[in-house]
């Protein structure tokens, strides 16, 4: 058992029941070690869907089946085990996850290109088709409104905390609500969203209408984070719409001025649920948020925030309180966006080290200080335009050697 990441929240937030949604996670033995493995959500008829999946290509089997039953736009259940990424598995991976959609549709009630699944877990060792289906009865018993902790920890891989977050938002003049649990420590550079994370709304919003939504708000939260540069073979975002809320104004398009606070709501949720994943950060001691100003374009603002956040030598310095100012200009500069040398601008801990290309007087024991707390604040204006971009990630430490080097073992 890994021990707590000390920037993890207090407490599992106590989140409502989302009318339409009853959800469910045990231990089905698919995992060593005895821990939750296997969730099941059940979601009411006409519930649509939107998705986001990694662009990597060599995306797990269940990415592929997401990937094609997508369009559809409806859902009837999700099924997600975290015993096996399935990933790199061949033909029998394909059919290992068409024996899980058959037999959760048949518990269900419904099509069976209306079950999403993922797996996450080790890859490239193959699975029995009835790897997960045979379990399904018995994670169905316990399909039930509040049960977010029990499905949370069954997602759970390398976590050592469950992941979860709420909002509540009007449409008009009637309040829905918005609920959602993701899981993240390691293989943490999303190329869309992030290894797990799904969120359910009562609201009635068309699919099209949530596809667009989602494809914004990963853009700003899970696209903004890094945990050590690796893109997962399984990163799946999945955005749910059960419409068994109050009856609000009709949604015809993502531009309706009535849905801008559902908007709102949904990015803080996002970016609530994103960072919870850099904090838990395999190994993670600091939380780093990164501000990047004056960039080109946002696009350009977010390429020099990564390539600040994935430095293994920006990361180590944080992790030992080392104010080496000069590894994040090294980061800009390699970055591959228009940075201009002489009008470069830092700050770390909100002590201006450089400004306009020229270093300044500060006190490097001021910042040390602010180096040596659980979070770390990092902002750059590189002087060529008026793009900007807010990164997160963690620092790099040995916990995250041990945690690689022995996952298998």
């Amino acid at each position: 058992m890994l021990k707590r990441s000390p920037l993890a929240p207090e407490r599992f937030p106590k989140l409502p029941a989302v009318p339409g949604v009853r959800i469910a996670g045990i231990a089905a033995g698919l995992k060593e070690s005895r821990r939750r493995d296997l969730l099941l959500a059940e979601l009411a008829p006409g519930t649509t869907v939107a998705g986001a999946f990694t662009r990597s290509a060599c995306a797990s089997a269940p990415v592929v089946w997401c990937r094609k039953v997508l369009p559809k736009g409806k859902a009837r259940g999700v099924v997600v085990d975290s015993g096996n990424a399935n990933a790199f598995t061949g033909n029998a991976g394909d059919k290992t996850v068409d024996a899980t959609a058959r037999a959760a549709a048949k518990l269900l009630g419904c099509p069976k290109n209306e079950i999403y699944i993922a797996s996450t877990g080790v890859i490239g060792v193959p699975v029995p088709p009835n790897h997960v289906a045979r379990n399904l009865p018995k994670v169905a018993k316990k399909l039930a409104q509040r049960a977010w902790h029990d499905a949370a920890r069954a997602i759970m891989t390398t976590d050592t905390f469950a992941k979860a977050a709420f909002r509540t938002a009007r449409i008009g003049g009637e309040q829905v609500t918005l609920a959602g649990i993701t899981k993240g420590s390691g293989m943490i550079a999303p190329d869309m969203a992030t290894n797990l994370t799904f969120v359910f709304t009562d609201a009635k919003i068309p699919a099209s209408v949530l596809q667009t939504l989602l494809a914004a708000t990963v853009e700003r939260s899970f696209n903004c984070i890094t945990v050590d540069g690796d893109t997962s073979t399984s990163d799946t975002a999945l955005l749910f719409a059960t419409g068994k809320g109050a009856r609000h104004k009709p949604i015809a398009a993502a531009g309706d001025r009535h849905l801008a606070k559902f908007k709102a709501a949904l990015d803080e949720l996002m970016v609530d649920l994103a960072t919870q994943v850099v904090r838990d950060g395999e190994g993670a001691e600091k939380l780093v948020t990164i501000d990047i100003s004056g960039a080109a374009s946002a696009t350009a603002a977010r390429r020099i925030g990564l390539s600040i956040a994935n430095s293994p030598l920006v990361k180590t310095a944080i992790a030992g309180g080392d104010p080496n100012w000069g590894r994040i200009v090294m980061a800009v500069g390699k970055a591959g966006e228009k940075a201009d040398r002489d009008k470069l601008s830092i700050a770390m801990g909100g002590v201006q080290i450089t400004r306009a290309g020229q270093r300044r007087r500060y006190s490097e024991k001021r910042i040390a200080r602010h180096m040596a707390g659980r979070q770390v604040d990092i902002a750059v204006d590189v002087g060529v335009g008026r793009g900007k971009a807010r990164i997160w990630t963690c620092d790099l430490t040995h916990g995250y050697i041990t945690i690689n080097a022995d996952y298998r073992t």
